[in-house]
C-alpha cells in the first residue's frame, strides 16, 4: 500500500466491498467514510489513489480530527528523502533561451538537414519536439495502464475474464476490454474504465 504524506488533496475513491462508498479529495473521502460507516465496515473499506490505482493506507483510530491530522503528517520515507534546495542550487545566473551543444551525424544526414526549410537547427528542433510529444503520449498511456492494472489486481483478480481483460488493456483494445468486463460489478467496471481511459482511446 502507498503511504500518506502531505498531499491530502489526492483524488481518490473508497470502496466498501464492490460498491463505491465515497470519492473526491482524500480528506473528504476519509471524513465521509469515518462519519457514516461502522467500525466493522471501516475495516473492509479500501481507498484507492485515482492517479495510480494503488490502495492508500488510512488509520481510522480516534476522532475524525485525529484521523485528518495524521493524514497531513509527512511519512518517514518522504521526510528522509526530502532534498535541501540550497544544496542543489548552483551559483551564478541561470542560462535562458537557446543552449548550444554538439551533435554528431553522418554526412548524408547533415546534407538532408541543411536542405530542409529553415535549415538544420529549425529541423532538429522540430524533430525533438515531435519526439517529446510522442513520448509524453506514450507516458500517458503507460500511466493509465499501470493504474488500471493495480486497481484490477486488487479488486477484480478473481472476476471472470480478468486475464483476458488485462491483455485487452495492454493491447489498447477497448471493444474486447468492454466485452470481458461487461459482467463485472458495476462500480468496479466503471472505475476500471475510468482509470484505463487513456490506454483505451478509440481511434
Amino acid at each position: 500500500m502507498s503511504t500518506i504524506n502531505e498531499q491530502t488533496n489526492t483524488y481518490c475513491t473508497a470502496f466498501l466491498g464492490v460498491e463505491i462508498a465515497a470519492s473526491g479529495a482524500l480528506q473528504h473521502v476519509v471524513t465521509v467514510v469515518k462519519s457514516k460507516l461502522s467500525d466493522s465496515e471501516l475495516a473492509r473499506v479500501l481507498i484507492f489513489d485515482d492517479s495510480t490505482g494503488k490502495p492508500i493506507d488510512v488509520d481510522y483510530h480516534g476522532e475524525i480530527d485525529e484521523v485528518l491530522t495524521r493524514l497531513a503528517e509527512p511519512s518517514e520515507e518522504s521526510a528522509a528523502t526530502e532534498v535541501n534546495p540550497q544544496n542543489t542550487r548552483r551559483a551564478g545566473r541561470p542560462k535562458l533561451g537557446v543552449v548550444s551543444g554538439e551533435v554528431t551525424l553522418l554526412p548524408r544526414q547533415w546534407e538532408w538537414l541543411k536542405a530542409q526549410p529553415g535549415g538544420a537547427s529549425v529541423t532538429l528542433r522540430k524533430l525533438v519536439d515531435d519526439a517529446r510529444r510522442s513520448g509524453e503520449q506514450q507516458g500517458t498511456i503507460r500511466k493509465s495502464q499501470e493504474a488500471a492494472y493495480a486497481f484490477m489486481t486488487a479488486m477484480a483478480g478473481d472476476f471472470n475474464h480478468y486475464e483476458e481483460a488485462l491483455r485487452a488493456l495492454y493491447a489498447g483494445d477497448s471493444e474486447r476490454f468492454d466485452q470481458y468486463t461487461q459482467d463485472w460489478a458495476p462500480d468496479i467496471r466503471s472505475h476500471v474504465k475510468q482509470l484505463a481511459a487513456d490506454a483505451l482511446q478509440k481511434n
